[in-house]
């Protein structure tokens, strides 16, 4: 399909839209020809187990914006009633990505959508999901960000699940 300017766009199968191009570590679409990092692929379907230890093993490198693709794969292909807590965790690894993007107002607006979505969870949540310090993490980065705080790099790390704790 062709813009107004003319030009080519990229679709899937579907005909929805598909950008082929390379992107940078923090999601952003780079130059056709550029190297970028590694794309998540659009088609996902992991048991969540492998779908945490991915995503966790991203946003420790700093690559929140492909965790949140993980985050979004398990999303859309968990049981209905997961889906919002998974939501909740893709929203939380964007927030992230507009933090190291410098876009306060952006993650502001995803944290706290992220922290409502993780909140609305009954009882424990699955997977050894750690919802209770993620909304926390939530809480405090969007407390930090209204203050004029900008968080460390080495902040915007979370947890995915409880860990255990050493005797």
């Amino acid at each position: 399909m062709l813009t107004p300017g003319g030009i080519e766009r990229d679709r899937d199968a579907d005909g929805r839209a598909r950008n082929s191009r390379p992107r940078d570590e923090l999601g952003r679409p780079q130059p056709p020809g550029s190297v970028g990092v590694e794309r998540i692929p659009d088609d996902l379907d992991l048991a969540p187990a492998e779908s945490l230890v991915w995503a966790q093993d991203l946003l420790d490198r700093g690559l929140a914006f492909n965790a949140h693709e993980v985050l979004e794969g398990a999303w859309k292909s968990c049981p209905d009633d997961e889906r919002l807590l998974w939501q909740g965790l893709a929203q939380l690894a964007v927030g992230i990505t507009h933090i190291q993007r410098g876009n306060a107002k952006g993650a502001l607006t995803l944290l706290e959508r992220a922290a409502e979505r993780i909140r609305h969870s009954d009882g424990p949540a699955p997977h050894g999901i750690d919802a209770t310090g993620l909304i926390l993490y939530a809480d405090e980065l969007t407390a930090e960000l209204r203050l004029g705080v900008d968080p460390s790099p080495a902040r915007l790390k979370p947890r995915l699940v409880d860990q255990p704790t050493e005797n």
